[in-house]
Parts: structure tokens; C-alpha cells; sequence
């Protein structure tokens, strides 16, 4: 039997069961579930991605755009299928969505002791820019900014295509959990909120 592939597509209302389910496995401070329902019908600025290997839902994330910046709202991967490569495929993916919808770079906000997520940004071309103070709110930690190079420029593109073989190339995630895998891959929430608080 083979097995089944990532494959990363818009959201729907349908996946919305599980987007919360693994909102609830992530966050503290988990959205409601009418605030995904809302992004999805009535904010024309935002776009969601889903990774879904099989039936299942492993993995979400999202960018508004905003002017010419494309800002991460949200990115989580289900704790059972951390440490898989998914999130960097949803990372890419949301980048690649940037790219699409002509943003000219991508942003997000990050915990400073959030180390993993710091390099995994860092791996794709995030850089910090600024800080903003006291941003989350369970207890008080400023939040790193970071900020992509340009995305169109040269930089920017052959990073990402270097990346995208590297992944290409890589074995296929697993669909089997390994619940003994510690999670190493980043959450990032949209502002008002706490982002990065878990791990994806």
C-alpha cells in the first residue's frame, strides 16, 4: 500500500474541525472557531494553507497580506507529526503564496527564547529587524521581529529553489506518529494574540 503524500492546499470551512483541533494541541490561547470561519469568508486580505496527509489535517497556516508585506498569521503542525519536514513545506508553501500574491517580503513576529523557530525562520531567509516589548501576553516576552530579504531579488530566489531540491529530495514525512519525537518546528499566531508559544 502506498503511502500517503503531503499535499498543502487552501483551507475550506470543511477543514475547520481539525484546524481546531490542532489549535488546541498548540496554544494556550487558542483561536475560536469562528475566528478561522471569519478569516476565511470575510477577510480579503487573508490566505490559509492546509497539509493534509491522507484524510488528516497535520498542519495549517496562513499570511495576511497587507500593502506589498505578506505577514505569517498563523503556522502549526499537529504535535504527533512535528520533526517531519512539514513544517518547512508549509513554510515554503506560504511563501511561495507570497510570491504569488506579489508581496515584495514576508514578516512575522517570533518569541526571543523561541530558538527553534528563530533558526527554522532564519533557514528561510527571515532576518530580526525590530523588537516589539511585552507582546504576549501570558507573560509578558517581547517578540522578535523578522523580517525575508526582498522576495523577488536573486538572494531570495535561489535560497528558496536551493531549499526546495533539498526538500524534493528528502524522504517523504511519515504518516505513522511518533509521539517520542521532540518538537523542534515553530507555531506563529497573528497579532492580539500569542504566537509562537508552541512549537510545529
Amino acid at each position: 500500500m502506498t503511502a500517503p503524500v503531503l499535499l498543502i492546499r487552501p483551507m475550506t470551512v470543511a477543514d475547520l474541525p481539525s484546524v481546531q483541533l490542532i489549535e488546541r494541541a498548540s496554544f494556550s490561547a487558542p483561536w475560536p472557531p469562528q475566528a478561522y470561519r471569519q478569516e476565511l469568508e470575510a477577510n480579503r486580505l487573508a490566505a490559509y494553507l492546509v497539509g493534509v496527509m491522507g484524510d488528516e489535517v497535520v498542519a495549517y497556516g496562513g499570511i495576511w497580506l497587507m500593502v506589498d508585506e505578506a505577514h505569517v498569521t498563523t503556522f502549526a503542525v499537529h504535535p504527533r507529526y512535528r520533526r517531519r519536514r512539514i513544517g518547512e513545506c508549509l513554510l515554503l508553501a506560504l511563501l511561495d503564496l507570497s510570491v504569488d500574491r506579489h508581496a515584495r517580503e514576508a514578516t512575522l513576529e517570533v518569541r526571543l527564547s523561541n530558538l527553534a523557530a528563530r533558526r527554522l525562520y532564519e533557514k528561510y531567509g527571515f532576518r530580526p529587524v525590530g523588537i516589539r516589548p511585552r507582546y504576549y501576553s501570558d507573560n509578558q516576552e517581547d517578540a522578535l521581529i523578522m523580517t525575508t530579504e526582498p522576495l523577488a531579488g536573486a538572494a531570495m530566489r535561489e535560497r528558496l529553489a536551493r531549499l526546495r531540491e533539498a526538500l524534493d529530495a528528502a524522504p517523504a514525512p511519515s504518516t505513522a506518529p511518533d509521539d517520542t519525537l521532540s518538537p523542534t518546528e515553530p507555531a506563529q499566531h497573528a497579532p492580539g494574540r500569542d504566537p509562537n508559544e508552541g512549537v510545529a
